[in-house]
């Protein structure tokens, strides 16, 4: 007798987009911890340093479309930096995020917005997200800067907190509604432009009459 084939997770094939989204920033600004809140509604206050890099999936809805996220989670070193980056291309949005209690991590921010334009697709969405912000008492850079940045670089803003859950789910969820925004943008304007080899064509034979002499 053969047994059946393993049952394939239903759920996990049944899904209108698929969208890969990257968590990027310094090492300690709370990735981790966030990827897990957001997965799984769990949280742990013991760091463990991600090794490279790692992911969860979850499928979301989002006007009336089952959307399967696939979620990387990247080590924040600079050793890892070459492996990370590899893993830009074809992300369709990112969430750069720093540590609000710590000035080094928002300094980086820059370098980090300048990875993901040499490194990602055009159209990539990002939002920068301040972390930790239920460390009220150790806060160091003030909501206003994060606004002013994100501002200048053009990308949305949150701050957030994994620990006590402050705006997790609304980022990812901002995050996922502005893709579909671009993606539906991007169709429309294709959908305008014509196409040039028919184009081509047409010209052809009306040059030539329809002979194709």
């Amino acid at each position: 007798l053969t047994s059946p084939p393993p049952q394939r997770d239903a759920a996990d094939q049944n899904f209108d987009s698929m969208f890969k989204l990257l968590i990027i920033g310094n090492s300690s600004v709370g990735k981790t911890s966030f990827l897990f809140r957001y997965a799984d509604d769990s949280f742990t206050s013991a760091f463990v340093s991600t090794v490279g890099i790692d992911f969860k999936v979850k499928t979301v809805f989002r006007n009336n479309k089952r959307i399967k996220l696939q979620i990387w989670d990247t080590a924040g070193q600079e050793r890892y930096r070459t492996i990370t980056t590899a893993y830009y291309r074809g992300a369709m949005g990112f969430l750069l995020m720093y540590d609000i209690s710590n000035q080094e991590s928002f300094s980086s921010v820059q370098d980090w917005a300048t990875q993901i334009k040499t490194y990602s697709w055009d159209n990539a969405q990002v939002i920068l997200v301040g972390n930790k912000c239920d460390l009220e008492d150790d806060r160091l850079i003030a909501t206003e800067d994060g606004q002013r940045l994100s501002d200048e670089l053009g990308f949305e803003f949150f701050e957030a907190s994994a620990k006590d859950n402050i705006n997790v789910k609304q980022v990812f969820e901002r995050l996922v509604d502005v893709i579909c925004v671009k993606n539906a943008e991007m169709e429309a304007s294709a959908n305008q432009q014509p196409n040039n080899k028919d184009l081509d064509i047409k010209d052809s034979q009306e040059s030539h009459g329809a002979c194709a002499c």
